[in-house]
């Protein structure tokens, strides 16, 4: 009786110091959502991450919804398994396809089925960058440049008419950016040619047209390019809007913020050859890591 009550103290023990353990879960479908990580980690250096890139199934924009769906709750899943109390979904087509079924359909039942005062979360990135949109446009006309899955839900043209119904708004797919940049071609003159290409189309649509909205974690890496054949036109970029809409939630949010650990580390995990990704991760955050390979499926 002794040695079990012995042992029965001991759980105890292990389940409260698990309770102040939890990190931040940063996923993507490819690399793109490390440059909302990295605004993140500028914004908020004291947490501890895990980067989760399901490469060996990007890119994820040109997927069902079904197929979508399946893979990001698979890897919010995964994440909750490695202890992650709060999840950024740093892709917009998972946020776009997925977010609100995990949130309405799946979240529940996971959080019944914590203990010890334990919650999980999982965040978009649309809903921060749409809420900064009608402060920067000067003529109410935005242009949205997505993946062909993020385009066809209406995401942001729906989050964006519950801001406001005053302002005008054009999407345009950009089919050939994303596998541009995961083949490491994005400094390419055939990257040239699709920018100039989707940003015609898009300005010929809405001439008007003041700010360009990039509704995918990757593009930024196109970010350069798209301003100068865009020109005078604003280009809005989501990493420090993500990063500053989560500070705001953590503040409001003690809830997670008491189940979270702070050393300041990251890492980094992948579903494809873990070198490659290494590399390739590197290159996006100038700085070298190294990543596992993982399996979801």
């Amino acid at each position: 009786m002794i040695y079990a009550k012995k042992i029965c103290l001991f759980d105890k023990k292990v389940v409260i110091l698990q309770r102040f353990m939890a990190k931040i879960g940063v996923f993507d479908s490819g690399y793109g959502g490390l440059t909302i990580l990295d605004a993140i980690r500028r914004e908020l250096p004291e947490y501890d991450y895990i980067y989760l890139g399901d490469n060996a199934r990007a890119p994820y924009g040109t997927h069902s919804f079904d197929v979508i769906y399946r893979y990001t709750l698979e890897a919010v899943n995964y994440l909750i398994g490695k202890n992650c109390a709060l999840i950024i979904l740093a892709c917009n087509t998972a946020s776009a396809k997925a977010l609100r079924t995990i949130q309405q359909r799946d979240l529940p039942r996971i959080n019944e089925q914590m203990v010890n005062d334990k919650m999980v979360n999982v965040l978009g990135v649309i809903r921060p960058t749409v809420e900064a949109v009608p402060a920067i446009t000067q003529t109410g006309h935005i242009g949205i440049l997505a993946t062909p899955a993020t385009v066809s839900s209406e995401s942001y043209v729906l989050e964006l008419e519950k801001i406001s119904r005053q302002l005008t708004v054009t999407q345009q797919a950009c089919p050939m950016w994303v596998p541009l940049i995961e083949a490491g071609e994005h400094n390419s003159s055939g990257a040239d040619y699709f920018v100039e290409k989707y940003i015609r189309e898009i300005l010929t649509k809405d001439p008007q047209i003041d700010t360009l909205v990039l509704g995918c974690t990757h593009y930024p890496l196109l970010k350069e390019k798209i301003e100068k054949v865009a020109k005078h036109i604003g280009v809005i970029a989501q990493g420090d809007l993500v990063a500053q809409s989560l500070a705001d939630y953590l503040s409001r949010h003690p809830e997670y913020t008491s189940q979270l650990s702070l050393n300041g580390s990251c890492t980094y995990l992948t579903t494809e050859n873990a070198d490659r990704f290494s590399q390739s991760a590197s290159q996006f955050l100038s700085s070298p890591i190294q990543a596992e390979h993982i399996n979801l499926e």
